[in-house]
């Protein structure tokens, strides 16, 4: 059961953890990307039936408005490049002028090729965590 390097690319999942993420225009190391989701609020119809015959109302669930991504990015602390963008992105929260911004996660292939991209459009961020300071870690 041999496999050729080109059957090996095709046949087997991209591994998750060769991944790109770009703020804006500023591409920042995060060592952890979560909430990459699309899901729909449901609406539940009911309806009498009127030609079938049969006894009981109908249940219908129909897809209504996209519920929004709420991306978290952890452990993105870089000196020189994300401290002041993400600071600074935060920070304008509370002088009421919030810069929306796109955030593209691309998964990479071995040589560093975006293989697939999600984008976030208009994201701001809603929290920022500074890390737990522990000795006894690194």
């Amino acid at each position: 059961m041999a496999l050729s390097k080109d059957e090996i690319k095709t046949a087997y999942p991209l591994p998750v953890y060769n991944y790109r993420v770009e703020v804006g225009d500023q591409t920042i190391a995060f060592s952890e990307v979560s909430g990459l989701s699309i899901s729909f609020e449901t609406k539940t119809y009911k309806e009498s039936p009127v030609e079938s015959g049969a006894p009981g109302p109908r249940v219908m669930h129909m897809p209504m408005q996209a519920t929004p991504a709420n991306l978290t990015l952890k452990k993105g602390v870089v000196r020189g490049v994300s401290v002041n963008t993400l600071y600074n992105w935060i920070n304008s929260t509370q002088i009421n002028q919030i810069e929306k911004k796109d955030i593209y996660v691309r998964l990479c292939d071995e040589t560093g090729a975006p293989v697939i991209s999600w984008k976030v459009i208009n994201a701001f961020p809603t929290k920022l965590d500074a890390p737990s300071f522990t000795a006894a870690a690194n």
